[in-house]
């Protein structure tokens, strides 16, 4: 009885040794647009809708270490590239401090950059039983709403232990490797994981812009595209998500 314990106790021990958790890496997240389903309707959209790539994709990359992350555009995929661009991709960058539940963007908006602050965007979350592989990671799905009314699926790994995604996506039990927002025509899909050779210096708050609390600023950007129907309602999502 006792050699059979200690079997036991030893294959577990191996058990516990082989699961491996991990809080620190740079994850890239490739990012799929649908350009002619964002175009909504209209003459104008009819006109160029044939004009442009029906999907754009570009690449970001999430760098975390521990509670804190970094997330930056990479590059675009030239080939599907959408001829009027995402206004400042290449400079915005999101910093969040999970353990603070704050951030610090530094985004472009008609023009000028801005340095925004505030606290972590609210997502109210609910984990379904629903599973898939992505990058090699066993993620569940969950299902949130953001902006009161923008629905999220996001598929999350509990085997990467910091409470981050892309953007400004966060307050899973685990890393957000998938998500898709349906109403924004888009997703974002995590390609690849790296733990060696990572640049963790680079975690640190953006500084270029003028300051200003994200809120204030979402009533001006509110006000400026009240008129301009759903295109708006992009523009406004995409700036503050």
């Amino acid at each position: 009885m006792r050699y059979l314990l200690l079997i036991v106790f030893t294959v577990f021990s191996y058990a516990l040794q082989a699961q491996v958790f991990i809080n620190k890496g740079m994850i890239e997240y490739q990012v799929v647009s649908n350009n002619h389903k964002a175009l909504g309707e209209g003459t104008w959209a009819e006109m160029i809708r044939d004009k442009i790539p029906k999907l754009s994709t570009s690449f970001y990359q999430l760098t975390f270490d521990g509670d804190k992350s970094i997330y930056q555009f990479n590059r675009n995929d030239e080939k599907t590239k959408a001829p009027w661009g995402n206004e400042g991709a290449e400079e915005n960058v999101w910093y969040n401090d999970y353990s603070q539940e704050n951030f610090v963007q530094q985004k472009v908006v008609f023009g000028d950059t801005y340095i925004l602050t505030d606290s972590l965007l609210h997502i109210d979350w609910k984990v379904t039983n629903e599973t898939r592989e992505i990058a090699g990671f066993n993620c569940r799905k969950a299902v949130g709403k953001l902006f009161d009314s923008v629905y999220v699926f996001a598929f999350y790994t509990d085997e990467i232990t910091v409470s981050g995604g892309p953007m400004s996506m966060h307050g899973l039990p685990g890393m957000i490797m998938g998500i898709t927002i349906p109403r924004m025509f888009s997703s974002w899909v995590a390609t690849k994981l790296e733990v060696n050779g990572v640049n963790y210096t680079k975690i640190i708050a953006p500084t270029k812009g003028k300051k200003k609390k994200a809120k204030e600023l979402q009533q001006t950007v509110l006000q400026a595209t009240k008129d301009w129907g759903s295109w708006g309602q992009q523009a406004v999502w995409k700036i503050f998500l």
